[in-house]
């Protein structure tokens, strides 16, 4: 078999618990070792650091990869194994179609399937079954996991975290005085009356921060406030099912009151039509901030509001009507330009070379399209379809 004159490295880890990228060095290190054993050179690396390839998450230089492959940047691939590649054999498979259309041949694993022939039926065979063994071990640990914390939630441990608790030390368990007495007069002034947002400013005033270092805001006071933990409680995907080992920093009542409280404070949480035309959209000059719409009298203004959930330095003031007008004359003119309808129709393309792939992947998309509604038509059958559309899926994806 000839020597490939580009090819690719792709290493790949789940998780990097150090950050020190130490798993892909290693990787990387034996497939530089494979590939100058086989005496070729390696042009280019793509390392997925702390990604899963089972999750179904996009992963930035598989794709990369892929995208070079199908365009001829790069000829072969070295791997140090298969499932590396990928988990999922969907992914597995649009690795296969985009080998075959740009007809790759050198394709080495550094273990596992050291000696697979991608070019041949049976090394395809071993690579699906590579990847579907792949999947079930993913998707049997998850059901481990799964397992292991429902047990931990029912006997009451804390469940595992890098970030403390607010009004814990960092084993969960133990409790800081300071902020779980904080905890306390908060839930105790809530179902007094007071809002959450009077209480996130009270408490940004006395210079109490959550446990990242920054601002309350109303969500993260509403989570600290309703979390059963506060009362002792161990919860599993929202539901109560077991007492804590940890002692309780309210009472079981207070906790009943404060999310009797939330509900009868609660909003449908569905997202009104926008009232007013440039609410959130325009920003203060001085601190960056959102201006929202407000009224006072008769005058209809946009404000930089400081405080809770907004966090704006209320410096900034516009009456908003002469402002609506500007900006709608401007977007209704740029509209207008030449500019924008090239945009839309595709024609502002930085080079020649880049016009002529839209046009490509336009004539691809609808060969895709003819090639469905000739399928839907009974005209042809799915083996002759499945082998027309392989191709040009891969000429897209490629393009």
């Amino acid at each position: 078999m000839s020597t490939p004159l580009r090819p690719a490295i792709y290493a790949r880890i789940s998780r990097d618990q150090g950050g020190e990228g130490l798993g892909v060095l290693r990787q990387l290190e034996d497939c530089r070792k494979l590939a100058a054993d086989q005496g070729w050179p390696i042009p280019a690396e793509y390392v997925d650091n702390d990604f899963s390839a089972y999750s179904g998450k996009a992963r930035p230089e598989f794709l990369r990869m892929l995208d070079d492959l199908g365009s001829g940047v790069c000829d072969g691939v070295v791997m140090w194994a298969a499932d590396r590649l990928t988990r999922q054999p969907r992914e597995n498979e649009r690795f296969l179609d985009v080998i075959s259309a740009a007809k790759i041949r050198h394709v080495r694993f550094v273990t596992g399937l050291p000696g697979v022939d991608v070019n041949s039926g049976e090394g395809v065979v071993m690579l699906r079954i590579s990847s579907a063994i792949a999947a079930e071990e993913s998707a049997a640990k998850g059901r481990r996991v799964t397992r292991k914390m429902l047990q931990n939630a029912q006997l009451g441990l804390p469940h595992g975290r890098s970030l403390r608790p607010f009004g814990f030390e960092q084993d969960a368990i133990a409790h800081r005085p300071d902020e779980a007495a904080i905890i306390r007069e908060m839930a105790e002034r809530f179902v007094a009356g007071e809002s959450l947002r009077s209480l996130c400013t009270d408490l940004d005033d006395r210079g109490i921060r959550t446990v990242k270092g920054s601002s309350w805001q109303t969500h993260s006071l509403r989570h600290v406030l309703s979390n059963p933990r506060a009362a002792g409680l161990r919860a599993y995907k929202g539901e109560v099912v077991a007492k804590a080992v940890w002692e309780p920093i309210i009472t079981e009542e207070l906790h009943r009151k404060v999310l009797a409280t939330l509900q009868s404070r609660k909003v449908s949480g569905r997202r009104t039509p926008r009232t007013h035309l440039l609410s959130g959209l325009v920003r203060c000059g001085k601190c960056n901030g959102r201006l929202f719409s407000a009224r006072r009298g008769d005058v209809r203004r946009y404000e930089c509001k400081p405080g809770p959930d907004h966090g704006g330095c209320g410096g900034t003031t516009v009456v908003a009507g002469p402002l609506e007008d500007l900006i709608a004359d401007y977007a209704l003119f740029r509209l207008d330009s030449p500019q924008v309808a090239d945009a839309i129709a595709g024609r502002d393309s930085a080079d020649e070379q880049t016009s002529a792939l839209g046009q490509q992947l336009a004539e691809a998309r609808e060969t895709l399209e003819y090639l469905a509604e000739q399928f839907g038509a009974g005209e042809i059958e799915h083996r002759e379809w499945e082998a027309a559309r392989r191709p040009i899926r891969a000429r897209v994806e490629s393009l």
